[in-house]
């Protein structure tokens, strides 16, 4: 009723930018206060350190995969028309891609979603990365490498619809989804305890997952609403960062929606939090070497998210909380890549470093 309201008073493009925006500041500042980060938690895995970085990961995880599955058994939610289910689907983007992307996020030392938090606790690494990661996605969807990435995105792809539904492919549906959610936060709540995780970190990191739920709610409802074509989606940054880059470049205003609202949102969100406390503080590259390790990084997280349709929370949160089958085959290797990066660039010239020391890196 009060969306409806909302939509006939200012629009839906404007509800939408307006409800990314609150969506985005939730998710930068739950993401900040709980150090969300895949790559940390690849990192501590790597060790058998299933700790306090590991833990918050499958925190979030959980936590969207329990939030967001809770909606559609309870029919609040639809997500059939969503593009990570019903479009045909790449699987050799998604392996191709998600390896690039998490041997990307190593050398960067952050995903994308992290490089736009870090960025706003005044880090110019990862404010440079983020930029670098942002133009390379650009042209990897629309420029000089996009032939490169729709020819290895058509080797294997799959139809849309069930196809690409785990549930569907298991004849299930978002009841046994929601059961799986909750089996991992009840893990994922040992792990944390056992790692002793602070209340406050462990509640953001299950905020974040939650804002990913938010966002698939909020898109359907207004898509439900409105006498536009609105796009069911939730939260990712690779191609509404480089988007919203582009439409500030090219254009004197920029075309509203969800996405145009998230990225300034969680890059104020992160801000916030950071300044509340404390942990604001100016950083930058230390040498030459450093600085081409980020930037090479950078770059094949750019190709490798818009290959691998996401990036790690697009791909990896928001379109596994939906069991997207190309989101899951994204996911896992971004993982491998990330572990065999980890092993070949990080490990082997420090083996003498103590492995806490080498997680809490950044």
């Amino acid at each position: 009723m009060y969306l409806e309201s909302f939509i006939d008073l200012a629009g839906d493009a404007v509800v939408l930018a307006a409800g990314g925006l609150l969506i985005g500041m939730l998710f930068g500042a739950f993401a900040q206060s709980s150090k969300f980060c895949l790559r940390s938690a690849v990192i501590e895995f790597s060790h058998g350190l299933f700790g306090s970085k590991f833990s918050i990961w499958l925190l979030t995880f959980s936590a969207a995969v329990a939030g967001t599955n809770a909606l559609i058994a309870s029919g609040l939610l639809d997500v059939s028309s969503a593009r990570q289910l019903a479009a045909r689907g790449s699987l050799s983007g998604s392996l191709i891609g998600g390896v690039l992307f998490g041997s990307g996020m190593i050398l960067a030392r952050g995903c994308a979603s992290r490089l736009l938090v870090l960025s706003a606790t005044g880090n110019l690494r990862a404010l440079i990365s983020g930029l670098v990661l942002t133009i390379v996605g650009q042209a990897s969807l629309r420029g000089f490498l996009s032939p490169v990435r729709e020819a290895l995105s058509e080797l294997w792809t799959v139809q849309g619809g069930p196809s690409r539904s785990l549930l569907a492919i298991v004849d299930a549906g978002a009841v046994l989804g929601l059961f799986l959610g909750m089996l991992g936060l009840g893990g994922a709540l040992w792990l944390a305890r056992r790692a002793r995780v602070g209340a406050l970190a462990g509640a953001s990191a299950v905020g974040v997952g939650l804002a990913v739920a938010a966002g698939w709610l909020l898109t359907f409802r207004v898509s439900q609403a409105s006498f536009n074509l609105v796009q069911v989606k939730s939260i990712s940054f690779i191609g509404p960062s480089a988007d919203t880059l582009m439409g500030l470049i090219n254009s004197p205003s920029l075309q509203l929606g969800f996405d145009v609202g998230l990225v300034p949102g969680v890059f104020a969100g992160s801000l916030f939090a950071a300044l509340l406390a404390g942990e604001w503080k100016m950083q930058g590259f230390q040498d030459g070497p450093s600085m081409s390790r980020y930037l090479f990084g950078a770059a094949l997280m750019g190709f490798g998210g818009m290959l691998a349709g996401g990036c790690a929370v697009g791909a990896g949160v928001t379109g596994g909380a939906i069991f997207a089958l190309t989101s899951w085959v994204a996911l896992a290797a971004m993982w491998a890549g990330a572990l065999l990066t980890n092993y070949l660039v990080d490990e082997r010239s420090v083996r003498s470093t103590n492995p806490r020391e080498i997680v809490s890196a950044s």
